[in-house]
């Protein structure tokens, strides 16, 4: 395995992306009836003030809607991202992702065309800067899409991956169609529809695994879920854990409580869950995109993440990285 670079110390600590960034945030929600309509119902974030911003797209967890993510999409969207989040047509007896995979290839090629036309006036989506990002079973589905399991027909390449607790079936002899999953370090070899080299992030949670709770099958099995993500990731890859919180804590307060999960940090909790996992996002964008408030990219936000972890509003452990 590569062995871990030490990063250069940030120019200065981070006290602003685990806060809403500065720029009025509109949502927009669009059906089949724009022009060219999306293959699938898309809800999109983005900053109302004219300028040029990246484009993140969000693929939601199992059996959820994506207007449960909107308080997450409304927090990076505030720092100069324009958000992407389709609503997948899934079933509870669905036994593989094969058609949400293909979905999201669908909604990739229909980017440049459709996602222009439904944005604010003066707000424009550089798609030269384009993210990945998937929770839950949604992030199998991002890894898949990113390990070639559709193809995209767009000349679009995304230049960043960010798995939240991503998960990839019940166990590691019952792992989701397709079986992603290798056990190898270091074994995910992206397909061309990524750029070179493209920085993966991995965002865990510590009760996600179910040891908190013996009522319920775990949201994320051990063998399945982050940790095993992050090992098969290529370097640039990065993997930081939330160890308070479980699978599902980072939804919107309004979320059906039979979807929201645990949450040890009493009253308005998920809030803290919430800022955490979008400043996580934040940070990571920025050095790997550029773009949004800060053009140069330079990643200082995330290096002083890495270099010191106490700076986020909960305790994340562990935090690790390979960068070569």
């Amino acid at each position: 395995m590569a062995t871990q670079q030490v990063l250069e110390p940030a120019a200065a600590a981070v006290t602003s992306v685990f806060q809403p960034g500065k720029l009025p945030v509109e949502v927009i929600q669009v059906d089949h009836n724009a022009l060219p309509a999306p293959p699938l119902p898309v809800l999109i974030t983005t900053p109302k003030d004219a300028g040029t911003y990246p484009v993140v797209m969000l693929l939601h967890g199992f059996f959820l809607q994506n207007r449960f993510y909107e308080q997450l999409l409304k927090h990076v969207a505030s720092f100069g991202f324009i958000m992407v989040a389709p609503q997948f047509h899934t079933s509870l007896v669905s036994n593989g992702d094969a058609a949400d995979i293909a979905a999201a290839a669908e909604v990739t090629d229909w980017l440049p065309e459709g996602l222009p036309s439904l944005l604010p006036a003066g707000v424009d989506a550089d798609l030269t800067k384009l993210a990945l990002a998937g929770h839950s079973r949604g992030g199998h589905t991002a890894f898949a899409l990113a390990l070639g399991h559709a193809k995209t027909t767009t000349t679009l390449k995304f230049s960043a991956l960010v798995g939240i607790d991503p998960v990839a079936g019940t166990g590691r002899s019952s792992q989701l169609p397709p079986a992603i999953l290798t056990y190898t370090p270091s074994s995910f070899s992206f397909s061309s529809s990524f750029a070179a080299a493209a920085p993966v992030m991995v965002i865990g949670t510590g009760l996600g695994s179910g040891k908190e709770n013996a009522l319920f099958p775990p949201c994320a099995p051990g063998e399945v879920s982050h940790a095993e993500f992050y090992r098969e990731c290529k370097p640039p890859c990065y993997h930081i854990v939330v160890k308070d919180y479980g699978h599902l804590d980072m939804l919107d307060d309004g979320a059906p409580e039979l979807v929201t999960c645990l949450c040890k940090g009493g009253e308005g909790c998920k809030g803290v869950m919430r800022r955490t996992v979008a400043g996580i996002m934040v940070a990571f964008l920025r050095s790997a995109l550029g773009g949004g408030e800060e053009e140069d990219g330079d990643g200082d936000d995330l290096k002083a993440i890495l270099r010191d972890p106490a700076l986020a509003p909960t305790t994340l452990d562990p935090v690790e990285y390979r960068l070569a």
